[in-house]
């Protein structure tokens, strides 16, 4: 069981420079991934991909990667085709502005396509990818460890509630009979006060009505069923979330339905209390894969 919230950091060394890692991760009904590479290593996103989805199925992931190149660091060249027009363009404009400032040779070389790396060499371009690569995977194995323990500490919250619920479930179910016992006694001596002789087969027509009505043993009974179902559930060794979250509303829908056939004001509270206990555990859920 894994949470998708999650966060991990990793920094490597090696022969051509200094790299690091970053990846973030928060819930998602779906995968969503945003890359944040430098511009000339786009091309790794493809490789990135299948790295996540090999171990991710949900979530909302934002991965960046940073460079610190050094000894193999590319040398810049300045490009003659885009500098001279770019040059020729600026002197005109001062000639028709007089007022304009002289241009910082510094902000000539940011313009767009006027510097330009020599290409490394494949064998130096293959290390460098392997690197990072290598170092993604790392990075990716922190991230999952992070998920895993925040999904054990989601689990036992859940267990815990999973408990509180079924012990307001076996509470509702103790009260059942006294409960239908009050409501014939209240039955029968409002029907007193109203006939001089009751009519006892009337009567218990009208009992057996009401008791349909106040039976909620069928919506005690799905209560419990979808509480083990849950339990096992959370020992699945596979994404679980979206299972999770149809469960706690068919849960909700018996607590619903437990409360509107309430005649006790016990019942009705106990209704009340699963419906909070329940939408805790819907809240955690959506942070589970």
């Amino acid at each position: 069981m894994k949470s998708m919230t999650a966060f991990a950091r990793t920094q490597h060394t090696a022969e051509w420079g200094r790299f690091h890692w970053e990846v973030r991760s928060v819930n998602q009904r779906f995968l969503d991934l945003t890359f944040k590479l430098p511009e000339n290593y786009h091309y790794l996103e493809p490789a990135l991909r299948e790295q996540i989805k090999a171990c991710i199925t949900r979530g909302k992931i934002d991965l960046s990667l940073t460079l610190e190149p050094t000894e193999l660091a590319p040398e810049m060249d300045v490009n003659q085709a885009v500098l001279q027009p770019l040059v020729k363009a600026v002197n005109e404009v001062q000639l028709h502005l007089m007022e304009a400032t002289h241009v910082n040779p510094l902000e000539i070389l940011q313009w767009p396509g006027v510097l330009h790396s020599k290409p490394a060499s494949s064998s130096v371009v293959k290390t460098v990818e392997s690197d990072l690569l290598s170092g993604f995977a790392q990075a990716l194995t922190e991230l999952n460890q992070h998920r895993q323990r925040e999904g054990r500490a989601l689990k036992q919250l859940i267990l815990q509630r999973c408990q509180s619920i079924k012990t307001l479930t076996q509470q509702a179910q103790t009260l059942l009979p006294e409960i239908i016992q009050n409501q014939t006694t209240l039955l029968r001596q409002r029907a007193r006060t109203l006939v001089s002789e009751l009519d006892e087969n009337r009567f218990n027509q009208e009992l057996a009505v009401l008791a349909q009505k106040l039976d909620v043993q069928e919506e005690l009974d799905r209560l419990q069923t979808h509480l083990l179902e849950v339990t096992h559930t959370l020992d699945h060794h596979q994404p679980i979330g979206r299972r999770l979250d149809f469960l706690m509303q068919e849960l909700n829908r018996e607590a619903n339905t437990l409360g509107s056939k309430s005649a006790d004001s016990r019942t009705s509270n106990i209704s009340v209390e699963l419906k909070v206990l329940i939408e805790q555990i819907r809240e955690q859920v959506q942070n589970i894969e």
